[in-house]
């Protein structure tokens, strides 16, 4: 009896031991990254090279919109310019090229040239990037995590406007034009709180 207690016993602090050293090679081995706490954490490679940091954009609201150059709601580039210099550099527009739903040329260079030729875009684009789903952008899975499944593009030109401290403030479906009231009141809010 005294040989099954002393086994068990030497069993159960093996086996803690065990759990110990494990719990310690698992948090050495795999540490945890920080949670994003605005969107000014992310960065994206830009459409002509580089990369765009979101951080250059503090302390102005920055519109970013998933684009698509064959989209039949392709005309809101146009739309999204007009704003972009109606605000004259008081706010970001950011377009986002995306694939996902299937109406995306080829590459950055040809989406680039399409935007700039039939649209005169002169706002900074990413390159094409995913905005939905496993393969999302880590922007846009920070962006559904902070505002909720509205935040997550159903389709092309979803507009998520973020405040200039880095804070997700709405989500705008595809439909609602980028000069929309509820848009440019929304844009106004955040200039004004700026100012003030």
């Amino acid at each position: 009896m005294r040989i099954v207690r002393r086994a068990a016993l030497a069993l159960t602090v093996s086996g803690l031991a065990l759990a110990v050293l494990t719990l310690a090679l698992g948090v050495a081995a795999m540490p945890r990254p920080a949670a994003a706490a605005d969107a000014h954490m992310f960065r994206f490679a830009a459409i002509e090279g580089g990369e765009i940091d979101l951080a250059s954009f503090r302390g102005k609201p920055v519109l970013v919109v998933n684009t698509a150059s064959l989209c039949g709601y392709a005309d809101q580039l146009g739309t999204l310019q007009e704003l972009y210099d109606a605000y004259g550099g008081d706010l970001v527009v950011l377009g986002v090229p995306s694939d996902d739903f299937r109406q995306e040329l080829s590459t950055g260079k040809e989406a680039k040239a399409y935007c700039e030729v039939n649209f005169g875009v002169t706002y900074p684009m990413t390159e094409i990037t995913h905005v939905r789903g496993t393969k999302a952008h880590p922007f846009y899975r920070w962006a559904k995590s902070a505002g909720g499944a509205s935040a997550e593009p159903r389709w092309n030109f979803h507009k998520l406007l973020i405040g200039p401290g880095g804070e997700f403030v709405a989500a705008f479906p595809t439909a609602t034009e980028p000069d929309a009231p509820a848009v440019r009141a929304a844009i106004d809010t955040l200039l004004s709180r700026v100012a003030g």
